[in-house]
């Protein structure tokens, strides 16, 4: 299923429920990385030569950064202007500007 498709099947009131969960219970991809991190440095610094590095890894030091080549030639309004079309799409509204 497509973003598309379920933000057409779920209620405004439902998604904005959805966001406030995960902003406090984060889940999915992000989390799956922040798990992979965590067991990262903690191998990392099981082999970490004292000597050499004094400071224990961080987690953060093991997460990917993802940008898409769209994304980083688009101005961050525009990309921001193009969700909001989406979504308003999905949902069954009308693009009044036009």
């Amino acid at each position: 299923m497509t973003v598309a498709e379920l933000l057409a099947r779920i209620s405004s009131r439902e998604l904005s429920e959805w966001m406030a969960y995960e902003r406090l219970e984060p889940f999915g991809e992000r989390r799956a990385d922040l798990r992979s991190a965590i067991v990262a440095s903690t191998v990392a610094n099981t082999a970490r030569d004292e000597k050499k590095r004094n400071r224990p890894f961080k987690p953060e030091e093991f997460m990917p950064e993802f940008k898409r080549e769209e994304e980083e030639e688009i101005e961050p309004w525009r990309r921001q202007l193009q969700v909001v079309e989406a979504m308003n799409a999905a949902l069954g509204g009308r693009d009044l500007r036009r």
